[in-house]
């Protein structure tokens, strides 16, 4: 018998909140707070709805958002960019936030796909426990397999909290991560336009 995966435990088990608001509040003693207290009664209750919002991503499949909005487009076959599409994540090593931008471009083959779906694309894989490298693959890897371009560039440009908060406590650091597939890795050409677009837009 199969076991479940983390996203299917996280569905199967959000009807109950009772164990991660008890391990909120355990978190709370830990640090030397008393979560009885009226400034933090209700908080458990509250971090447990926030990150159910903010791993929402885990519900939602993004191959069917993709799907839903394919048109097909013999003419143009030029670069397709969305940029500065903004993007909240969590880093899966702290839990902190990681914010940051996200530029994602595609080399269409005969379909295209509704631009508002790009961002959305974006906010599903932001909207999980995350690392800035896994997310830029996932967002490539996705758009390249649903629509079947020429090629898919996406470069994303981030903030982590786990560095500016903890650790090295660098406060102007920003990390950049890109995936490359198809005519963006073959053809120096093809991914030269597509940083030249990325600069002329700033």
């Amino acid at each position: 018998m199969p076991t479940e995966s983390a996203p299917d435990k996280l569905r199967s088990n959000s009807h109950d909140r009772r164990p991660a608001e008890a391990a909120v509040r355990n978190i709370l003693r830990h640090v030397g707070e008393d979560p009885d207290r009226e400034g933090l009664a209700r908080t458990p209750s509250r971090v447990v709805q926030a990150y159910e919002y903010l791993t929402s991503g885990y519900t939602q499949d993004p191959k069917q958002v993709i799907n839903g909005a394919l048109f097909t487009e013999e003419q143009y076959q030029e670069i397709i960019l969305c940029r500065d599409v903004d993007f909240y994540s969590l880093c899966e090593h702290h839990l902190l936030p990681f914010i940051g931008k996200a530029h994602v471009g595609y080399l269409p083959n005969h379909h295209i796909v509704g631009l508002s779906k790009i961002p959305r694309l974006v906010e599903i894989y932001a909207r999980r426990l995350q690392i800035q490298e896994r997310l830029t693959t996932q967002i490539a890897q996705t758009i390249m397999d649903e629509i079947k371009p020429l090629g898919v560039a996406v470069v994303l440009e981030a903030e982590h909290l786990c560095m500016r908060m903890r650790g090295v406590e660098k406060q102007n650091s920003y990390v950049t991560t890109s995936a490359m597939l198809g005519r963006f890795r073959t053809h120096l050409e093809t991914r030269q336009e597509f940083m030249n677009l990325l600069r002329n837009g700033k």
